[in-house]
């Protein structure tokens, strides 16, 4: 292999990985954070950058010159839709640092995504672009005088997006913002200079100058990569309520496990076909998947095996106790799944070590005995009378009760009463009988007593789990713009969390544990409507759900037109229950278009609720205090 078709094939591999990066990237802003404008605007900018790459890289790869003149124009297609995304997310950023348009900016990027569009029908109509050249190095397209129009239409439409890029990081005052500012416009220069396809000026240097074109071009690809990831990191932390520590190891473990792993993958399986074609005869051999699959199982162990050791260090748990403690809590928490499985091994023990046929352990709430698990067929736990609590706390031998024994289980700290153990009364209980007993029951008390601590813990960080993230939110929005600081509750975004709340608990409007147990009890509307009402948890969460769909109801009689658009898709499908299809069908919509509408209508079913939340809060803060009794 020549130092030129090493150059070529390394080459054609970075640009792959790049195009795999950028539609990794894209995935992941579609999968955690959309709904910011900013991620949004980037989004579009990672599916033209991985449009341009990929095309790139599998039409450097064809062997077939119509093939390769297809995967060529698109290359071109995402080139003409990067300016339009780039000053869409240059507006977006510029607007999150408290500078929002005023009407132009955003006209204007209607304007250059109809230029977009205009550019992709010239390439469609084979007006973009001049004849395919197919017989060089590196395939181009001849440049035509649109093509120059278009390269004059980038230039300049990129210039005026970083000028808006520069605006930006100027209205930055705080440090970790303004640094993080500083990654992105640097990360920036990736899509803007490395995105634009120079083959169609600079086809004749793949022939006159071979060593100097390619090397140029992997130098590009590898910088371009670099920055890429960089601005990724950059835009990962707009608009989210995550802790940063939490965004970095999220982002890094999506990279690792997705184009690194998959780039390093592609790049060996085209080494060895190479090398197969060369010393082997033929290119696609049994090594080539063995190749593929190896490396993606092992790239992927390397990175579970390695995670504990950096891990930490992007999450700050070495530096934090608090933290480490937080993140071993999964693996340690004795939960009463946990418990009981535990518990059953024990009690199995317990019956064929005293030849007994049944056998059970209660648990100590509220003032009560509560069976938590069983073995064996017996007869179910009766009602405990209030003075068996008292005695069992009073003793630590086994006592009688209703034909059974019951061995006391306490705390192993306090010595608390935690739970009894109990088997018949007639069981043998000899002396190893009864060394069996006491070690079995020691082990019982032990797992109620890890279970105790885990449910001490779980009470703890449910504070960390309630619907008024307030801090954090606000957090996300002010990280950019310092003006937001002063923002009420009521103007941020609403959070995710609730919104997902909120469509759990419409989905099973008529019962099911996503009403039942919805977080939504916990908001101050959910508590007020079950103190006025008398009502429980499900039947409040429903009156509250469709008080707030009412107040999305157009006034007059109902029709079926765009104005009822939302409120007709909640009440049809949510609080009638009708079926997707049946309500799309009387709606005029497709399904797809139904489910757009239905996501911008539970988003004003959030807007409502939080407007309602923030009544309620209002009118408890104004309430006044109780009159004293006489």
């Amino acid at each position: 292999m020549t130092f030129t078709a090493f150059l070529r094939a390394l080459n054609q591999v970075l640009a792959a990985g790049i195009g795999i990066t950028a539609l990794s990237l894209w995935l992941y802003a579609l999968t955690f954070n959309l709904r910011n404008r900013v991620t949004f605007a980037y989004s579009v900018v990672l599916l033209a950058v991985a449009l341009t790459f990929g095309g790139e890289s599998l039409g450097s790869a064809s062997a077939s010159p119509a093939l390769a003149d297809l995967w060529y124009r698109l290359q071109w297609l995402g080139a003409i839709l990067l300016p339009a995304a780039y000053v869409h997310f240059a507006d977006a950023l510029l607007a999150t640092t408290g500078r929002p348009s005023r009407g132009r900016r955003r006209l204007s990027v209607r304007l250059l995504y109809v230029a977009a569009g205009g550019f992709a029908v010239l390439l469609a109509s084979d007006r973009l672009l001049g004849p395919f050249v197919a017989n060089v190095p590196l395939p181009y397209h001849v440049a035509t005088r649109w093509t120059t129009l278009f390269a004059l239409y980038y230039l300049g439409t990129m210039g005026w997006a970083w000028i808006n890029f520069v605006r930006a990081y100027r209205r930055t005052v705080v440090r970790a913002s303004r640094r993080r500012m500083a990654y992105l416009l640097l990360g920036a220069l990736a899509p803007t200079l490395g995105a634009f396809p120079y083959a169609t000026f600079l086809g004749s240097l793949t022939t006159s100058a071979p060593h100097f074109f390619w090397m140029l071009a992997t130098l590009s690809n590898l910088f371009t990569t670099v920055l890429l990831v960089l601005m990724a990191y950059a835009v990962a932390f707009f608009g989210v309520a995550w802790p940063d520590r939490v965004v970095r190891v999220r982002l890094v473990h999506w990279l690792l496990r997705g184009p690194v792993a998959v780039s390093t993958a592609l790049a060996l399986t085209t080494a060895v076909r190479r090398l197969g074609a060369r010393y082997l005869g033929q290119p696609y051999t049994v090594l080539v998947p063995l190749t593929m699959v190896l490396t993606l199982l092992l790239v992927e162990h390397l990175i579970g095996a390695t995670a504990p050791l950096w891990e930490p260090l992007l999450g700050g748990w070495q530096s934090n106790p608090l933290l480490a403690a937080l993140h071993r809590l999964e693996d340690r928490l004795f939960t009463q799944e946990d418990v009981a499985q535990f518990l059953e091994a024990v009690l199995a023990a317990l019956c064929d070590q005293l030849r007994v046929p049944t056998a059970f352990i209660a648990v100590v709430e509220e003032g009560d005995l509560s069976l938590l698990v069983a073995v064996g067929e017996g007869p179910p736990l009766p009602e405990t009378p209030p003075h068996l609590l008292a005695e069992a706390a009073s003793r630590r031998a086994p006592l009688r009760w209703d034909g059974y024994l019951l061995m006391p289980l306490r705390h192993r700290e306090s010595g608390a009463l935690l739970g009894v153990l109990g088997f018949p009364s007639d069981a043998n209980l000899d002396a190893d009988a009864r060394a069996t007993l006491r070690a079995l029951a020691e082990r019982a008390a032990l797992a109620l007593t890890y279970h105790a601590r885990g449910r001490a813990a779980a009470h703890a960080l449910q504070a960390l789990t309630r619907p008024d993230d307030f801090i954090p939110r606000l957090r996300a929005v002010a990280r950019y713009d310092q003006q937001k600081v002063l923002a009420t509750p009521e103007e941020l975004p609403p959070s995710a969390e609730l919104a997902q709340w909120v469509k759990d608990a419409l989905s099973h409007y008529w019962g099911g544990p996503k009403l039942s147990r919805s977080p939504l009890t916990r908001l101050q509307v959910i508590q007020q409507a079950m103190e006025d009402g008398h009502e429980d948890a499900s039947q409040a969460v429903r009156s509250v759900l469709r008080d707030a769909v009412e107040r999305l109801r157009p006034e007059g009689e109902r029709r079926f037109t765009t104005e009822w658009l939302l409120y007709n898709i909640l009440e049809m499908k949510f609080l009638q229950g009708r079926k997707v299809r049946e309500v799309a069908q009387r709606l005029a919509l497709s399904e797809a278009n139904f489910y757009r509408k239905q996501r911008v209508a539970l988003e004003e079913v959030v807007r409502v609720l939080l407007e309602m939340e923030a009544e309620a809060r209002q009118e408890k803060h104004h309430q006044p205090p109780d009159a004293p009794t006489p």
